[in-house]
């Protein structure tokens, strides 16, 4: 299969936790992470094509790394093993420049 990223993912041991920004409501934990999107494992069925305003948290306090909010589309959309619980994969599509800026310093940290 050919590699159309063009940032490697960076699989993360933090707890990283994605919220709809406005809601505030959990879509679930993030299995990797790059400078152009992410995986995220969720305990509820996510839609492809579907375009979400996010804000990023990690469960522990890291220097220089508050909440990273941007908004990213969902490439695609899979069940778990279990059935019960999905991933997915997210491509970042906007992001302001101060927050790319926190993204890189939270990449620095994994």
């Amino acid at each position: 299969m050919e590699e159309r990223r063009r940032h490697p993912r960076q699989a993360t041991q933090l707890q990283l936790e994605l919220f709809e920004r406005h809601s505030g409501m959990r879509l679930g934990r993030l299995a990797d992470l790059s400078l152009d999107g992410f995986m995220l494992f969720s305990e509820s069925p996510l839609e492809a094509d579907q375009v979400i305003e996010c804000r990023l948290q990690s469960a522990e306090p890291l220097v220089g790394v508050e909440n990273i909010i941007f908004a990213a589309d969902c490439l695609w959309s899979r069940p778990g093993a279990d059935g019960q619980h999905c991933w997915a994969g997210y491509h970042i599509i906007d992001m302001a420049e101060d927050q790319a800026a926190a993204l890189q310093r939270l990449l620095g940290h994994l």
